[in-house]
């Protein structure tokens, strides 16, 4: 692209062949504009008259490419993960059904119209097929016990589109400039949501329960919202951003601050160092601040073999400041709290421990494929349990576990064969391949302890994991083809969004 802006090249390039008919559509509309924005602010809502015209130029961009797509779950599963459309067609779609649809929708129609040049898939992909398989025998299996309905389909179907966005990315991203303008957007999303946590924890409680509750008309829960440890307000804040719950939040900024954090030190960063610090500090501070225990243990796990395998020399500063951070006064609570969790000595943790006890009975009762996806068949099981393995055995049975976990090591074994291959050379794609892998490690860990990784009630949850399982495939990609890796180290956001789109 040339060094006009991307508004000034695309009109540019649209009118290159002297089209005056769509100069003359370009000017009617922009006339029309006004009069229609008048008739809708009248007859209709002034709501209307502005969401209009931003959803019409929104689905223009969303049919481009895929990427546009890739774009839109990125910005609504960080940002706005369980914002929903305002009106209801049977059900109510939110914003990330919108967008992953989208994803598919216009990389199958490149399929069909033969601009793919071939698909291209990771090795691993045939036992990703298969869990997905499984998935589908295991719900199919559970209606023996639950009627089906409109709520479980959707959930699931939303569940299973999530792990479909890792063929997406794989096949489509293929350049530097679309892998470049991905992982830009994630940090810069993460970024965001961790500052809106910040800041909503630092304001007024009313204020911020004021502001939340704003989100209500996009199906958001109203009321109290805030949340506290034990749910005592007199006890600490936790912090919550867009994602309604704590350990929500923290499971979140476990990826994306692992993803962000090898930008510190890569040779060639797609960000200037210091700010690669501060997002990935800003984003650090607020993990902590959610006082979500198995969060910050993910986030310990997910850097310890970034450093002492990659980046060595960071290990005094990392020991420096995880004893300042022991040290403050600040920290003496979430230290307390973290270490009752540990000795199991808070009423949370042994809540947990009850789930867990509950969660290998009803294994133990069904241990091939699981209950299903509709609910436990038995008055005295039930299926939830905060760790995302014991969950996949309930729904899945051991089969299921079994597909999981040989997909998890077989990404970690793609990984290591591919920084061997590519770690003599100076690439932007090697930091992405490394943060990736992080916020996968670091997600695989925490889920010993959580469930949002692979719930039917947390939809972005998934897409999210496997987005970012796809863009360290991607990166790996374009690191072995592209051998003179000529990028500039720190990109323009704008423009490599705009880069990666057209």
């Amino acid at each position: 692209m040339s060094s006009l802006d991307p508004l000034t090249y695309s009109l540019r390039r649209s009118f290159a062949v002297g089209d005056r008919r769509a100069l003359a559509l370009l000017v009617g509309g922009l006339l029309l504009l006004p009069l229609i924005g008048a008739a809708l602010v009248v007859g209709v809502h002034p709501v209307v008259a502005v969401a209009l015209p931003l959803a019409l130029v929104a689905a223009a961009l969303l049919l481009r490419t895929p990427m546009w797509g890739l774009y839109g779950v990125i910005a609504v599963a960080v940002l706005l993960p369980f914002a929903a459309l305002p009106f209801s067609i049977g059900f109510k779609p939110t914003f990330l059904d919108v967008m992953v649809g989208a994803s598919f929708f216009v990389w199958f129609m490149t399929l069909l119209a033969g601009r793919a040049r071939g698909l291209r898939f990771a090795p691993f992909s045939l036992l990703i097929v298969i869990f997905v398989a499984i998935a589908l025998a295991a719900f199919v299996g559970g209606l023996q016990h639950a009627a089906l309905d409109k709520q479980t389909l959707r959930r699931f179907v939303e569940l299973l589109l999530g792990v479909g966005i890792f063929f997406v990315v794989v096949d489509y991203v293929r350049s530097r400039e679309q892998l470049a303008a991905l992982a830009l957007l994630l940090m810069w999303c993460g970024f965001g949501s961790a500052l809106i946590g910040i800041l909503l924890y630092l304001l007024p409680h009313e204020l911020s329960n004021q502001l939340l509750n704003q989100l209500t008309r996009f199906d958001y829960p109203g009321g109290f919202v805030l949340r506290f440890i034990l749910d005592d307000p007199a006890l600490n804040q936790r912090a919550i951003s867009t994602s309604v719950d704590p350990n929500v939040f923290g499971g979140l900024l476990i990826m994306l601050t692992a993803f962000t954090a090898p930008q510190i030190a890569a040779e060639r960063p797609l960000l200037p160092r210091g700010l690669a610090i501060l997002m990935t500090g800003t984003m650090g501070l607020a993990l902590a601040l959610t006082f979500s225990r198995g969060s910050m243990a993910g986030l310990v796990v997910a850097l310890t073999p970034l450093i002492l395998l990659r980046y060595r020399w960071l290990l005094p500063y990392a020991v420096v400041g995880v004893l300042l951070l022991l040290l403050l006064p600040q920290a003496q609570d979430y230290i307390g709290h973290f270490i009752a969790g540990v000795r199991g000595e808070d009423l949370a943790t042994q809540m947990r421990f009850g789930e867990y006890k509950d969660a290998l009975r009803l294994i133990q009762r069904y241990p091939w494929l699981g209950v299903g996806f509709s609910g436990a068949p038995d008055i005295d099981l039930y299926v939830g349990v905060s760790s995302v393995y014991l969950l996949i055995a309930s729904q899945m049975g051991l089969i299921g576990l079994t597909a999981y976990l040989l997909v998890l090591a077989a990404f970690f074994l793609f990984v290591i064969g591919s920084l061997r291959r590519i770690r003599r050379r100076t690439t932007l794609a090697e930091p992405l391949l490394l943060g990736g892998a992080s916020a996968i490690f670091g997600a695989a860990f925490a889920g010993i302890f959580d469930h949002h990784f692979f719930d039917v009630a947390f939809p972005h949850f998934a897409t999210l994991f496997w987005l970012l399982m796809g863009v360290a495939v991607a990166a790996r990609y374009v690191a072995m083809a592209d051998h003179a890796d000529s990028a500039a180290p720190h990109a323009n956001p704008l423009s490599a969004l705009w880069d990666g789109a057209v």
